[in-house]
């Protein structure tokens, strides 16, 4: 029984629904930064950017105060509003390539996070965790919704559907390579419906954003020592964007090797035949077509890799996932590659032209080895959830992209 509750947002106004919001700070090389900075000075970046600012101190505290109090003073000009009344926001996006995402900016409840109605797929690391926790705890707000996605379901679909026909407010706006939608829907009967049909969702999963996720719930705990400890305290609860598992778009997330850990590329194909039966596939890319199917790039031929039957282990789904047989039967092994997120010799390429990517950085010299994976599925990934599993780093490289700034939830 999911929790999602309306909420009274922080968005910009009409005047800034195409300036106001950012992709996210991370993804920004600093060119692009001072550029979007200096043409865009009404966005969200100037309320987070603060590294040049004149207040700014080494302490992390310090600078997360100065951060709130941009956004305290953006409140206070024409840029943002607040709305009145509890609301869910219908938020809808199509990229360029045609795909369409719509789904309910809302709150999630940090208690279903605790209780394992929000499930995870992914390991967080408590360093992380806790700096953002820090910073939650300062500004006291959310601007970058934590993606989760649930098992189709037509009854909340409906819902949707109609609510959007009766929205208070409708608004559109475009965005680099996409467009944007958003439906304001405050009518209390679409508020109590969509809040029980979400009710009626046994399970979310988390899709993308599984520190934010655990940095809200860690901070609930805490401030439940401290303030009132009840559910509905605004602070039991964080920014969450819901769309159903068939919207969700997942692409493969393939490794690049810097060496061969020492092997000669005679002595590494032997190692490999040992696990997995090996096919060449000549000079032109090749994509992995389906599951269990791994291609790779060696010395100017690809290959196409299978585990071979004796070597298969079909008691999980961690087991059965492409990115663990991968890292257990060749990377580890093999190429002396443990720690994926820390070891500098792995990298990662994703995106429609990935073989071919990896194609030139193994024959530029970058990189020894190359390796394609089939895109994880958005099942796959429920079912790992759902066993308390945990994937391999890197398993997943999912769309939609969240921009930040979209609507604001303030605890």
């Amino acid at each position: 029984m999911a929790k999602i509750n309306p909420f009274k947002a922080v968005r910009p106004s009409k005047a800034n629904l195409g300036n106001f919001s950012s992709k996210s700070y991370k993804t920004y090389s600093e060119n692009e930064l001072k550029k979007e900075l200096k043409e865009n000075p009404a966005s969200f970046l100037s309320i987070i950017n603060i590294k040049k600012d004149p207040s700014f101190a080494s302490e992390k505290s310090k600078r997360y105060e100065l951060v709130k109090k941009r956004f305290e003073a953006f409140k206070a000009s024409d840029v943002l509003i607040k709305d009145t009344a509890p609301s869910y926001y219908i938020y809808e996006t199509v990229q360029a390539n045609g795909h369409l995402f719509c789904g309910v900016i809302a709150t999630a409840s940090a208690e279903d996070y605790d209780n394992h109605v929000i499930k995870k797929h992914e390991a967080t690391i408590s360093k992380r965790e806790n700096t953002f926790k820090t910073y939650l705890e300062t500004v006291r707000f959310n601007a970058a919704p934590v993606l989760l996605t649930y098992a189709d379901d037509l009854t909340l679909e409906t819902g949707i559907q109609n609510a959007k026909k009766k929205a208070s407010e409708f608004n559109s706006w475009a965005t680099e390579n996409e467009t944007h939608k958003l439906w304001c829907v405050d009518d209390p009967e679409d508020v109590i419906f969509i809040q029980k049909a979400f009710q009626n969702i046994p399970s979310l999963y988390i899709a993308d954003g599984h520190h934010r996720s655990a940095s809200s719930a860690l901070l609930a705990r805490e401030l439940k020592l401290e303030e009132h400890p009840t559910t509905e305290a605004s602070y039991n609860h964080f920014l969450s964007y819901l769309i159903p598992e068939s919207q969700l778009k997942i692409y493969d997330y393939n490794r690049v090797i810097k060496d061969l850990n020492g092997l000669s590329t005679d002595a590494f194909l032997e190692k490999i035949s040992v696990d997995f039966k090996l096919e060449n596939k000549g000079s032109k890319p090749y994509k992995s077509s389906k599951r269990h199917d791994i291609s790779m790039y060696l010395e100017g031929t690809f290959y196409s890799l299978s585990l071979r039957t004796t070597k298969q282990n079909n008691q999980s789904a961690i087991d059965q996932l492409d990115t663990h047989i991968l890292q257990t039967h060749l990377l580890e092994p093999i190429l002396g590659i443990t720690n994926v997120r820390t070891n500098l010799r792995i990298g990662y390429v994703y995106g429609s032209d990935s073989m071919e990517q990896i194609k030139t950085t193994v024959d530029r010299g970058d990189h020894a080895v190359g390796f394609g994976l089939f895109p994880i599925e958005a099942k796959e990934l429920m079912a790992i959830a759902d066993s308390d599993a945990v994937m391999p780093p890197k398993s997943t490289y999912i769309y939609p992209k969240l921009r930040s700034g979209i609507t604001i939830y303030e605890f």
